[in-house]
């Protein structure tokens, strides 16, 4: 019989996650469609919390700048894709991250809502960092996000959820896991740079990087991506992204334990027990020697602030 005081036995945790990857069109009902059938493949595989794509509903109008692409937001309580997976979400027993294209008065907001699996929309998470360059041009549609970090404790798990270019700052994976996520997600849109710059795939990049947080909190990591060419509606001879896919999951050492490849439907899955990784963490000591008092220059721009 084991003499170990109660404490030393955590009671085991486990938890399956999912990661879908889809390739989205202007069908916006089959997009849903399609997300739907891979959300229930991913419940069918046992998942409990399940990711998808950032902005799946359409394609990714960023693409290029033009003002009627604004008619697509939608304040959460019409958004069609929050309306359509919250009974889904309730009849599956799952979590649903949903991100959409969110309008709210005068703004705009690139969003997620979180859909517990009772149905219940836990709240919203509007994106922090909003990016613009070739093909990305997301500050001609969205507002900087005034949520600022935050987790969700779900029926399986706190999570922490970011999106798309949120995922480059690891301010934004060390505040969530400060908060208490126990894992951190992120839907994305990510592909090589379109013409006229000179083609970069930045997905091996984009994959360290993320394995990086995850490492570095330990604490595993979920990214979903689509895949696919997508051309601008304005100039679809010249301007076009080809998603690269890739999707993943890390585990809390940052080492990828499922990906998809860059083409295709994809569904993902890994279960983690959240208890042994608590007490990874809790081994590692990255939290306890935290010097916040030396790290001033992080709330300024210029670095100058100590």
């Amino acid at each position: 019989m084991s003499q170990d005081p109660a404490h030393f036995n955590r009671p085991a945790r486990p938890v399956t996650v999912a990661a879908i990857q889809m390739a989205c069109d202007w069908n916006a009902d089959g997009n849903i469609a399609r997300a739907e059938g891979l959300v229930r493949k991913a419940a069918a595989q046992g998942a409990q919390i399940i990711l998808l794509p950032e902005l799946f509903e359409t394609p990714y109008f960023c693409i290029e700048q033009d003002a009627r692409h604004l008619g697509l937001a939608r304040p959460v309580t019409e958004n069609r894709a929050v309306l359509h997976f919250t009974p889904i979400a309730r009849e599956l027993g799952v979590v649903l991250p949903i991100s959409f294209f969110e309008h709210a008065g005068p703004a705009y907001f690139n969003t997620i809502a979180i859909l517990d699996a009772d149905g219940r929309n836990l709240g919203v998470y509007r994106k922090s960092h909003i990016p613009n360059g070739p093909g990305y041009q997301e500050k001609n549609y969205f507002s900087p996000g005034d949520t600022g970090f935050r987790v969700w404790d779900t029926r399986f798990g706190r999570i922490g959820v970011g999106i798309c270019w949120d995922q480059w700052f690891p301010e934004t994976a060390r505040v969530m896991a400060l908060m208490g996520a126990e894992l951190l997600l992120f839907p994305t849109a990510i592909g090589t740079e379109p013409p006229p710059a000179v083609p970069v795939n930045s997905r091996d990049h984009w994959q360290r990087t993320q394995q990086g947080h995850a490492a570095a909190n330990l604490t595993p990591l979920i990214a979903a991506n689509r895949y696919g060419l997508e051309r601008s509606l304005q100039d679809p001879k010249g301007l076009y992204i080809r998603f690269y896919g890739s999707s993943f999951i890390a585990d809390a050492m940052g080492a990828k334990v499922a990906e998809a490849p860059a083409e295709g439907d994809a569904v993902l899955t890994h279960r983690f027990d959240l208890s042994a990784i608590a007490q990874l963490r809790d081994n590692w000591f990255v939290f306890r020697d935290r010097r916040p008092d030396l790290y001033g220059a992080l709330g300024s721009l210029d670095g100058k602030r100590g």
